[in-house]
């Protein structure tokens, strides 16, 4: 008696469904144990028991996935270096109209401010989110702007931004807790043009 083949079954195999999840969760292990750099998207779908195109199919790049996995409201990966592509004599106001614009919204500013308070208090968090913010803003930024001093600037500007977040959102600091966008970008911006390009 012959065996006979049973014929496999079209679709999606089982438990595709949790894939998603479960490469979120291998990231965060991943992230926490080798840190930004040290992590790749291959060793995250090994973890994760995934092919490493399928991490690609719903996360795009590995700056994709850590924002998902540690839940970054914003993506200045993305949208700081067209800022800085844009008209060299207002770059340092739109910068600071971008963040403050987004952080004005109230499921950002809420994301926004648990990242903060996570990453001042987490001896995991902070060097994750410096290393990130390190090679997809920071370095983004010194690239845009190429001068010799390009990182010390860049360096300058997020460490500009991060206080006014933390100062405005975090600590609530009067009277910049309750200032216009407006008038915090005109005070804070030219400073960051001088960061940027004096």
């Amino acid at each position: 008696m012959t065996e006979q083949r049973v014929p496999k079954k079209r679709g999606r195999p089982r438990g595709v469904s949790d894939s998603r999840e479960r490469i979120i969760a291998a990231a965060v292990d991943e992230f926490g144990e080798h840190g930004y750099d040290g992590s790749t998207i291959r060793s995250i779908a090994t973890r994760a028991d995934v092919d490493s195109a399928l991490v690609h199919h719903y996360f795009g790049t590995k700056a994709d996935l850590f924002a998902e996995a540690v839940g970054i409201p914003l993506r200045p990966d993305i949208d700081v270096p067209a800022i800085v592509a844009g008209p060299r004599d207002a770059v340092g106001e739109r910068l600071v109209r971008y963040v403050l614009e987004a952080f004005e919204q109230p499921d950002i500013r809420r994301r926004g401010v648990m990242l903060i308070r996570t990453a001042i208090g987490s001896r995991l968090t902070t060097p994750l989110l410096a290393e990130f913010l390190a090679r997809e803003l920071i370095g983004k930024i010194a690239k845009s702007i190429g001068v010799a001093d390009a990182d010390l600037r860049a360096t300058l500007v997020a460490s500009q931004i991060a206080g006014l977040l933390l100062t405005r959102y975090v600590l609530k600091l009067a009277p910049i807790a309750t200032a216009s966008v407006d008038d915090i970008v005109s005070h804070v911006g030219p400073t960051v043009q001088r960061y940027l390009f004096e």
